[in-house]
């Protein structure tokens, strides 16, 4: 799969230099679609970056499939949407994120498009884990900039954005994790895979990044999933459940990490993670439009176009200008994305 055409003619000119077995090289969003809808494909691993993933995954859905969902954007965006397309067809959504696939353990493989592939499970899955849980709580290490003062804030480079001090990842979900906008966009996936609202989904900074997230119960009891900080585990979880298989990760020593600490997300000098939850309480398509903006927002700051602290105040800005369709439809959501990255162009142009 490549993310182009000239990046399929690239690939196309090596394969002939090399003399190799010439497969159909497929690109864009018809690739993807295609690429999600093969009948011989079981398990569809969906880790396209940003809402490029949303059409996909919805076909794979429409295809009825198992689909292992690593783009979270595709649940910030067209949640609603998804869920009820793959309730419709009979797919199963197994989330990849950590902290995700942490709370789908503790709930014993349960989500709201997860339980089964027979219709109607999805509503009843969600109603077993309404009555039953109390709270989801997911961690978050805090990011690289966690108990910096704002005049430290004020000096973050780009640079220093994207060290982070626990996770291997992409620039932009690097930087999302810096602001703590990566733990809302979280927050709002997990409402979607669990059906819990987000007044019941709580944050806590566990800079160890041990327990991967945990599920409160309404009789009072905590389960968490733990492990060490590798994402090859909730990878292999999503695609051998609800076998569980030796894996190459490494096993967790207790006595080796003798300190686990808790402690309350800093929302003064980390608003995103509140503008997401604003977001999600306003429905519609300002969760779509919040995604945008920030995805815009990022890009400017890691272009050098914006300070790290601006990223909030050009989202915040662009929430408060949009006009939230309630009910919206595809073409709704994706519109509301490009209007909140357009809205960070045009923001700092004036």
């Amino acid at each position: 799969m490549a993310a182009s055409s000239q990046k399929a003619m690239e690939l196309k000119k090596l394969l002939q230099e090399e003399g190799s077995w010439m497969p159909e090289i497929m690109y864009g969003e018809e690739g993807y679609k295609l690429a999600a809808t093969m009948g011989s494909a079981n398990i569809i691993v969906a880790a396209m970056s940003g809402v490029a993933g949303l059409e996909p995954v919805m076909a794979a859905a429409r295809a009825g499939k198992r689909i292992a969902l690593a783009n979270k954007e595709t649940l910030v965006v067209g949640g609603n949407l998804l869920c009820s397309m793959a309730e419709a067809h009979g797919a199963a959504i197994i989330p990849v994120d950590s902290e995700h696939s942490a709370i789908f353990q503790c709930l014993g493989g349960r989500t709201s498009s997860a339980a089964s592939s027979s219709r109607g499970a999805a509503a009843e899955t969600a109603r077993q884990v309404g009555a039953t849980v109390r709270r989801l709580i997911l961690t978050t290490s805090g990011g690289p900039f966690r108990g910096y003062s704002d005049t430290q804030l004020e000096a973050v480079s780009p640079k220093d954005a994207l060290k982070h001090p626990t996770w291997i990842m992409g620039r932009k979900v690097t930087v999302d994790s810096a602001t703590l906008m990566n733990k809302g966009l979280e927050v709002i996936e997990a409402h979607w895979l669990f059906q819990v609202p987000v007044t019941r989904i709580q944050v806590v900074v566990h800079p160890q990044s041990i327990i991967h997230s945990m599920v409160e119960f309404v009789d009072g009891a905590v389960m968490a999933q733990m492990g060490n900080p590798d994402m090859r585990l909730p990878i292999q979880t999503a695609l051998t459940w609800p076998r569980r298989m030796k894996s190459c990760s490494s096993y967790l020593n207790l006595a080796e990490n003798r300190e686990l600490t808790f402690e309350e997300p800093d929302h003064s000098r980390f608003p995103c993670l509140r503008l997401a939850y604003e977001a999600m309480k306003a429905g519609g398509t300002m969760p779509a439009l919040m995604n945008g903006a920030n995805e815009g927002a990022v890009e400017a700051f890691l272009a050098g176009k914006i300070r790290f602290q601006d990223i909030p105040v050009f989202i915040h800005q662009a929430m408060e200008a949009h006009q939230t369709v309630e009910k919206p439809k595809l073409p709704d959501v994706l519109a509301a994305n490009e209007e909140g990255k357009a809205s960070i162009l045009k923001g700092r142009a004036s």
